[in-house]
């Protein structure tokens, strides 16, 4: 950097007094706008947090079905989620919610790498062909259970989102050929917030595995869009700033 009459010279581009000044206004604005869209996102999170806060708490299997006999509405229900007809696959034995099977297979693959050197006194660029080996995934298959059990209430299994599959274990067919197993475990305790209507729960509700009532709560009431937001918000700043200084910027002259 190399500091000038008209402001400082980074090689590439230089920045002048009245580009600073410009680009000060810019995040101003930008600013305005991001605490504009803050207090909207937090507006939004507030009306859940009355949501969750207003919503019933359940632990026991008489009232999650007597909520969901009676149109409760909202609740958190904690219990134990199981599998009623597990899956699995013969060679890798064991009972679970849903497993999954993907083949593999070990292939050579080409790039061009490259190089420099000197030459009559002059650096010149060349390539050279590489090879390198890697496992690419060929097909895959999945089985998952039809019918679950939570808080000791049968549903069937899209009614919850199952929890994410874990790796179970490698199978080596060949030099070349193999397979990986992943899988979700045949029962896990956690909660749910899912509305209680027409004797039933909705599709696909959210199952918050391993986590109490109160936990489960405080996870959803935690204000983490809005930090999320801002670090974006200043990341995009920032950007905009750059290409701001980096564009010939005559028309401030």
């Amino acid at each position: 950097m190399r500091k000038t009459k008209k402001g400082f010279d980074f090689g590439d581009f230089e920045i002048t007094k009245r580009e600073i000044l410009a680009s000060i206004s810019i995040i101003a604005v930008m600013i305005l706008f991001g605490v504009l869209i803050s207090s909207k996102i937090s507006e939004c999170q507030m009306d859940k947090n009355e949501i969750y806060n207003k919503a019933v708490k359940i632990d026991s299997q008489e009232m999650f079905q007597y909520g969901m006999d009676t149109n409760i509405g909202n609740a958190f229900v904690y219990g134990e989620l199981k599998a009623i007809d597990t899956v699995t696959y013969t060679e890798i034995g064991g009972e679970y919610m849903y497993v999954k099977k993907v083949k593999e297979k070990y292939t050579m693959h080409t790039r061009q790498v490259a190089h420099t050197r000197t030459v009559n006194g002059k650096t010149e660029t060349y390539y050279t062909t590489e090879e390198y080996w890697t496992w690419d995934k060929i097909n895959s298959s999945a089985i998952k259970c039809k019918r679950i059990s939570f808080c000791g209430i049968e549903f069937s299994s899209n009614k919850i989102v199952l929890p994410t599959a874990r790796y179970i274990s490698t199978i080596r067919k060949s030099l070349h050929i193999r397979y990986k197993y992943y899988g979700v475990s045949d029962k896990y305790k956690g909660t749910i917030f899912a509305n209680l209507r027409n004797k039933t729960i909705q599709n696909n509700t959210k199952f918050y595995n391993n986590r109490t009532i109160d936990e489960t709560v405080d996870y959803l009431e935690s204000d983490i869009g809005t930090a999320i937001f801002w670090i974006v918000w200043i990341i995009l700043i920032c950007v905009v700033v750059f290409v701001f200084y980096y564009l010939d910027n005559e028309w401030l002259d």
